[in-house]
């Protein structure tokens, strides 16, 4: 069977979901496809549809269009946000995102419970970004997530995975897909979240504030097959107490006196 990563009512073979906020419009579709993602982020506010410069023109085709409610305060902004997107025909998917916090910009879980029970009610395939918390995570899953999105360091920070042992456990006790979303600044840290058992990475400022950012589009792209490669195929054991060669040696070193 295939691998796919499965969200909702939706199937995607790809398990790197790119966000748009960062890239000029006429990088877009470059990134996009040397990424090879299937679900590219979009705030609604840069949705200006019917104007000069419209970001949907930009996103390649066939892709799957995730608007995210950036901007909402409350799970009432993120409610209306989300039906206005579904209007400019965004679609079902939606990623919840309120944030209060200006500093750190952390998301806000009992809001997002709230608007996670009020959109997954309406129809929508809800995707929640989140503090990682098992309880929080179980309460929206409750209320209708199709995915949780656990932020691995603060948004736009490319920190890495500083939240590694709870998006751990969230993984191993949810029965949803567990994304990665905020913090990742490497590749490597994308792989290791794969190996961890993460659905897929989201990421968005690691590419855009690269040099050369295609190429670590493509970067990214490999790592995440390769961390999910590694979780399917069962890392091997580790000894802290001692070492073990590849290779016996000992009949060789006893006969070879």
């Amino acid at each position: 069977m295939a691998d796919d990563l499965v969200i909702g009512t939706k199937r995607f073979t790809s398990r790197f979901i790119l966000g748009s906020g960062k890239f000029s419009l006429d990088m877009i579709d470059l990134v996009m496809k040397n990424g090879g993602v299937e679900i590219a982020t979009l705030a609604v506010r840069r949705a200006n549809a019917g104007g000069e410069e419209n970001i949907l023109d930009h996103i390649p085709k066939g892709l799957t269009i995730l608007p995210n409610t950036s901007g909402a305060r409350n799970a009432d902004e993120a409610v209306r946000i989300a039906m206005l997107a579904r209007e400019l025909g965004c679609g079902d998917m939606v990623k919840i995102e309120v944030i209060r916090d200006s500093r750190y910009l952390l998301p806000d879980n009992c809001e997002t419970i709230k608007a996670t029970k009020i959109l997954a009610d309406e129809g929508f395939i809800v995707m929640a970004y989140m503090m990682p918390d098992l309880s929080a995570a179980r309460s929206m899953a409750a209320a209708g997530a199709a995915a949780i999105m656990p932020l691995g360091a603060p948004i736009g920070s490319n920190k890495g995975l500083l939240t590694k042992d709870f998006i751990k456990i969230m993984v191993d006790e949810l029965d949803v897909p567990v994304i990665v979303d905020a913090g990742i600044g490497r590749p490597s840290q994308a792989c290791e979240a794969m190996e961890l058992g993460c659905a897929a990475v989201m990421a968005n400022t690691a590419i855009a504030t690269a040099r050369d950012i295609p190429l670590m589009a493509k970067a990214f792209k490999m790592a995440i097959e390769a961390g999910r490669a590694a979780f399917l195929s069962g890392p091997g054991r580790i000894l802290h107490d001692r070492g073990e060669a590849s290779s016996p040696l000992t009949g060789f070193l006893e006969n070879g006196e």
